[in-house]
This record gives structure tokens, C-alpha cells and sequence, in this order.
């Protein structure tokens, strides 16, 4: 099976820029080419006009001319080639050998940010995360160059500190695993937009980046999560609304206990990046409070979907506990989630939204006939996401595991004889008989 990667983040990341922003270079000073051959290699370069064309010719004149004078502009000029073109690796190793020759160079040093930044959020990758966070902190700590004006350096340091913070908070999130400091990070960075920047491209993603931040135990502030889900939700694309939405809803109910008053949290957040300092949620009864009211007022506990009753199910009572578990116990049930392992014979999901915060398996689907190694689902695969996918078994045991320093208290579900639904052909439609001719005499 295909592994599906689904992720608002990513998916309203692309919908931000593709190509890192263009800086003007550096000031040069005034450059002149002794040597005829040089002079002519150099200007038969930049005065070529098809982008390719003109990213081979720069590449030969510094194999040819590694030393020359204008090095540092042929790079330069290099670096904006392979921007037009959207070769981001290109981008990437050319403005890393102008960093060789002008260690300082903000262009260049903001580039490679850019470029390592995004790479970061795709893949997750330690290293890949930490290269964007050191050269981040070295983009923050260059100082304003000899005949820089204020007003220019004003506008370079505007468009690239926040993005130096965003690739910061993803090292110190995916990196370093330090949640705190990620959450420090983006609020800096949304800081040092204007208001107006955070409503679409990178500073939207990270206005979401900031709301999953406040969900995982180490930085968790469901009052800022929802917030920050409801700036995001406000102006993100249509299409993206309804990835955003099931999880501010889902954080805002288990805080405040039901919906009631998170359209008026849209509204405010509609009008001001961060909540004023009297914003609040009201707190609902405590999670097994919650719990009891939902068994005790449900006159069919089997018409509550499965979020409610794993939540249930991990926070309720052993009586109420036990209570749904008896209208579950042995029913035959879709298992909608993301896959954390799969063997031949055992598929363990992340079902409710805290496990999958912290991809670990809340239910565990023992099979009843083992699968072949071609049709295994990937790690990351999710049930559910398209029709074709959906894992089945038969609610089997449960039990209740208490919080860690990593994972809120959750429900272990067991089901058995699970098995991957077929996918279903659509009917084929009856052919029409062919029209009669009758002939007329």
C-alpha cells in the first residue's frame, strides 16, 4: 500500500512561497576585470538570457576563472539563476560556496534558511533541522554591513528574521524536541510580522504551527491551542478549513467540555494575532465529570462517535467505563487512524488525536487472517482518509493507561479478527439495447 502523508501543516505549506524571496545583493564595490579573456567569459555570461543557458556559462567562467574578482557577483548572480528556475538544490549549493567566499552574506545565509527550512518540515530529518536552526542563529547574529543604509538593512532584517525564527522553532521542535523553546520561537516570529503578513503564506503556516505546538504535553495550553487554530482557520484557503477545523474543535470541547462560544473565539482571533490578556475559556468539569454526564444523558451509547467513546474510555469512571463497554464489547467496527506498526497478523493505529499527537497506538487490531508482505500498510498510512481504506475488527478487551510525561491518559483498545475491507467495484451499468431501425417502404 501507498503511504499517505496527511498533514495540515504541510498541506497549507504549500500553499506558501515555493521560491525563497529575493533579496538585493549586497553592495559591490566597483569591479574591473583585467584580463581581456576573463572580461569576455564574464560578460558573454550575464548577458545571457535563457536561465539555463545562463547558469552553464556562470559555472564555467568560476571553473575557469576560480579566483577571479567578481566571484562573489558570478555567485550571486548564480544563486538568483537557480532561484528562477526552482531548482532549490542548486540554490541551496550555490548560495552555500558564495557563504565559502563571504561568510556574512545575508542573501545568501537567508537562502539557505529558506531552502533548509522547508526540507526540515517535509522530512522531519534531526540534522536537516539543526543545519536550518545554526544557520539561522548565524543569519541573526550578522551585523549591518559598511554602506548598508538604515532603512535598507531595516527592510533585509524585516523579511528574514522571522523566517530565521521559524526555522529555529522547527529545530528546536523536530530537532531538538524541545516543545518550550519551539513555542518561544514562533511567538517571536509572529511578533515581527506586520498583522496582515500572518493571514497568509509562512507566517499562516506558523500561526498553525503555533496552535500544534500548545497541544503536546510538554508546552500544552489548550486555551492558546485554540486560539492559535482559530487565527489560523480564519484565513486559511477553503480547502483547508475543513483540515483545521476537527482539531480546534476537538481541543476547544475537551477544554470547555462542548462548541458552545467558539464562534465568538473565531471572531476575536479574526481580529488580533495573539488573544488579549483577558481572553479565556472556561474550564469544563473534570475529564471523568465529563464523561459521567455523556453516559448518564446518552440514551444510545452506541450512537456516539469514536472519539467520544474512547475519551470515555480513558477518563470515565470503571463503572461508566464498563457501562459503554458493554455495547461495544464484540461489535464489529471500522478502525479509522494512522498506522504505527504493522506486522502480518497485528496493525496498531493512532485513532484519537492525542495519539496521533504523539504517534503512539491506541488501538490494536489483531488480525484474523495474516497479510502478505505486499499488502502490509506503511507507517504514517491512514485508514479512513479515502474510501478504499478502511480497516474492520471486532471490539475485543480495554484498558486504561496513565498519563507520561509524553501522552495524556488514553484508552488501549483491543479489537480481533480485523481484516482490510476489498475494495468495492461500481456496479457496472446495464448496456442499453440498440435503437431499432424500422424500414419504411
Amino acid at each position: 500500500m501507498k503511504k499517505i502523508v496527511f498533514a495540515s501543516v504541510m498541506a497549507l505549506a504549500s500553499m506558501s512561497l515555493v521560491v525563497a524571496p529575493k533579496l538585493r545583493a549586497q553592495d559591490q564595490t566597483t569591479i574591473k576585470i583585467q584580463d581581456p579573456a576573463e572580461f569576455n567569459a564574464y560578460q558573454m555570461a550575464i548577458t545571457q538570457t535563457d536561465p539555463k543557458a545562463k547558469a552553464a556559462a556562470l559555472e564555467s567562467f568560476l571553473e575557469h576563472y576560480p579566483q577571479s574578482v567578481v566571484k562573489n557577483a558570478v555567485l550571486d548572480m548564480l544563486v538568483d539563476t537557480y532561484q528562477g528556475l526552482g531548482d532549490a538544490d542548486k540554490t541551496l549549493g550555490a548560495a552555500s560556496r558564495l557563504m565559502q567566499v563571504d561568510p556574512n552574506n545575508m542573501k545568501a545565509i537567508f537562502i539557505s534558511v529558506f531552502i533548509k527550512k522547508n526540507q526540515c518540515l517535509k522530512t522531519s530529518d534531526a540534522q536537516t533541522c539543526n543545519d536550518a536552526g545554526a544557520l539561522a542563529t548565524k543569519g541573526l547574529a550578522v551585523q549591518k554591513p559598511a554602506g548598508v543604509s538604515d532603512d535598507d538593512w531595516k527592510k533585509q532584517t524585516g523579511a528574514t528574521y522571522p523566517i530565521f525564527h521559524s526555522a529555529l522553532a522547527l529545530d528546536d521542535i523536530l530537532g531538538k524536541k524541545d516543545i518550550k523553546a519551539g513555542i518561544s520561537e514562533y511567538r517571536t516570529e509572529l511578533m515581527l510580522y506586520p498583522p496582515d503578513a500572518t493571514k497568509s503564506g509562512p507566517g499562516l503556516v506558523d500561526t498553525l504551527q503555533l496552535a500544534e505546538a500548545y497541544t503536546k504535553p510538554e508546552g500544552r495550553d489548550l486555551v492558546l491551542a485554540v486560539w492559535f487554530y482559530a487565527r489560523a482557520w480564519n484565513f486559511a484557503p477553503p480547502a483547508f478549513k475543513a483540515q483545521i477545523e476537527p482539531k480546534m474543535e476537538y481541543y476547544y470541547k475537551k477544554y470547555h467540555g462542548n462548541l458552545d462560544g467558539l464562534d465568538a473565539v473565531k471572531t476575536q482571533a479574526a481580529a488580533t494575532v495573539f488573544p488579549p490578556g483577558t481572553f479565556q475559556i472556561s474550564a469544563a468539569a473534570t475529564p471523568a465529570e465529563v464523561a459521567h454526564k455523556v453516559v448518564v444523558e446518552t440514551t444510545d451509547l452506541t450512537t456516539l462517535n469514536l472519539s467520544d467513546k474512547e475519551f470515555i474510555l480513558a477518563s470515565g469512571s470503571k463503572e461508566d467505563a464498563d457501562k459503554l463497554w458493554a455495547v461495544m464489547k464484540d461489535q464489529v467496527t471500522p478502525v479509522p487512524g494512522i498506522v504505527i506498526e504493522a506486522t502480518a497478523s497485528v496493525i496498531k493505529l493512532a485513532v484519537s488525536q492525542d495519539a496521533k499527537d504523539a504517534k503512539t497506538a491506541d488501538f490494536i487490531v489483531n488480525l484474523k487472517k495474516p497479510l502478505d508482505d505486499k499488502d502490509l500498510p506503511a507507517v504514517g498510512f491512514e485508514f479512513g482518509l479515502q474510501p478504499k481504506a478502511e480497516l474492520d475488527g471486532t471490539y475485543d478487551s480495554y484498558s486504561q493507561v496513565p498519563a507520561t510525561a509524553t501522552m495524556l491518559q488514553t484508552a488501549q483498545i483491543v479489537l480481533r479478527d480485523g481484516f482490510i475491507q476489498p475494495e468495492k467495484k461500481k456496479p457496472v451499468a446495464p448496456r442499453k439495447p440498440a435503437a431499432s431501425h424500422r424500414r419504411t417502404h
